[in-house]
């Protein structure tokens, strides 16, 4: 029995979530074996643990699927009334938004977090991102970046685009991931 071949659109999907996939388990499998203790070590002069950089991955992963089903409403980067982008770069503002501290919150072990449940979590928004992978029209169609410093006015992102984003930080991650876990307990990853 053969089977049809897949059409370009769906070979491209299933190539960029089989990249992402790779990503994924190249840093997950820093996590293996690890005690909910030392995957909340912070083994560098950072402030990044294991867990908390897969909590942060997990999260940017989500956030981004979002923006390809969204838009821009789905990444709000709104600053609390009389706080202005060059307080909150210094680390002055006299308040700081939510979305802030949460971005923050996501490099850490937070007291009650498992790994178990940070890489459950992580197992969740993979399956979601498939699901939306799968379920977009098209790769090509685009939405505006939110505002915020760190975006290019009327910049625009295709939701190929988003994929090859996500691969790339979590391929990133992975790296630094594996630096950290090599320095916990001396072990290898890869």
């Amino acid at each position: 029995m053969t089977t049809a071949p897949l059409s370009p659109l769906d070979a491209e999907r299933a190539d960029l979530l089989a990249q992402l996939a790779t990503a994924r388990s190249a840093l997950t499998t820093t996590a293996r074996g690890l005690s909910d203790e030392q995957a909340g070590e912070r083994p560098t002069v950072s402030a990044l643990c294991l867990g908390g950089l897969i909590k942060h991955v997990a999260s940017i992963e989500e956030g981004w699927m979002r923006f390809a089903v969204e838009g821009p409403s789905a990444m709000r980067y709104d600053l609390p009334e009389g706080v202005t982008w060059a307080d909150f770069a210094a680390g002055t503002a006299r308040e700081f938004p939510q979305w802030a501290i949460d971005h923050q919150n996501d490099f850490r072990m937070l007291p009650g977090e498992t790994l178990a449940g940070i890489l459950a979590r992580y197992e969740e928004v993979a399956a979601r991102t498939e699901e939306v992978v799968a379920a977009v029209p098209d790769l090509s169609a685009t939405h505006p970046l939110p505002e915020a410093p760190w975006n290019e006015p009327g910049a625009m992102r295709s939701v190929r685009r988003v994929l090859m984003h996500v691969i790339a930080e979590t391929a990133q991650h992975a790296g630094h991931a594996d630096i950290m876990r090599e320095t916990l307990d001396g072990q290898k990853s890869t």
